[in-house]
């Protein structure tokens, strides 16, 4: 992730400055996908996550960069500069920081075994929960069959899906209008003709064969913007989703313990904590 300490973001001078606010504290989290370079990437929200949270190792899962659609048109905002900036932080202040890249990201592949501010970049991992479970860690492009032998397709496809996240943006624009949350119609669209190519099930079981072939006990991979996690033969499948659709996160508990994390059901149940619905104010 190379940027200049002149680049440093401005509004993140420390987390001194940053609003008080409810904490994420676990042992590990892994979140992917986050598509930085393309209008479709929640930036802002995903600021707002990685300021709540705290772990001592985060994996970056892949296609943390955009690297297709910032050679077909450049976009970098600030918001995604700010998230470039506060994950360097994290690794700065002593959070274990992996990058493994992905398909969109895969130039990054060139720098394996590198670090960079801080972050490692690894091909692959394998990580140890509390609990003694290896799991490994993935991308999961590799067992993508359009990614692999018709990446023609793979772009073309990535086109159609760009089209599809703008038509997102504006339809949830006009229900913030209205009063109304965060609803995705890319992924609702997604999920219908997935699962009548059986493609997100195909998926996971191959990925969670290859992981068991490893005398592994699971894997946490991304790549296919559906947060998942399930028993496959007796491997753990587990996938934390994307940033562009679903604003999900896989985490790790002090136990051991997996959780996925759906952002926004935990930021506005946060808020619905500290400022109950209907509590009325005293003037």
């Amino acid at each position: 992730m190379p940027m200049r300490r002149d680049d440093m973001d401005p509004g993140d001078t420390g987390d001194a400055t940053e609003p008080p606010g409810p904490k994420l504290r676990v042992r590990t989290a892994w979140i992917s996908d986050i598509h930085l370079g393309t209008p479709g990437c929640q930036a802002v929200q995903l600021l707002d996550f990685l300021r709540a949270l705290e772990c001592e190792t985060l994996y970056l899962v892949g296609d943390i960069i955009d690297g297709w659609q910032l050679r077909r048109s450049w976009y970098w905002p600030q918001a995604h500069n700010d998230v470039v900036q506060k994950l360097l932080r994290k690794a700065r202040k002593g959070t274990r920081v992996v990058f493994v890249p992905g398909n969109h990201d895969e130039f990054a592949r060139k720098y394996v075994e590198h670090n960079f501010g801080g972050v490692d970049v690894v091909d692959e991992a394998i990580h140890t929960t509390a609990d003694g479970r290896a799991l490994w860690i993935t991308h999961g492009d590799l067992f993508d069959g359009v990614i692999q032998y018709a990446k023609w397709l793979a772009y073309l496809g990535d086109t159609a899906y760009e089209f599809l996240l703008k038509l997102n943006r504006h339809l949830n624009s006009l229900r913030a209008r209205m009063g109304l949350p965060y609803w995705s119609l890319s992924k609702y669209l997604k999920l219908k003709v997935k699962r009548a190519v059986s493609y997100i099930g195909d998926f996971e079981v191959a990925v969670a064969r290859e992981a068991r072939r490893r005398g592994l006990q699971g894997v946490v991979c991304g790549h296919i913007h559906h947060a998942e996690m399930r028993d496959i033969d007796g491997v753990l499948y587990a996938n934390d989703g994307d940033w562009v659709e679903s604003l999900t996160a896989l985490v790790e508990h002090a136990d051991g313990r997996l959780e996925v994390v759906d952002w926004v059901a935990w930021s506005g149940a946060q808020a619905e904590a500290e400022f109950p619905v209907g509590a009325g104010v005293l003037t």
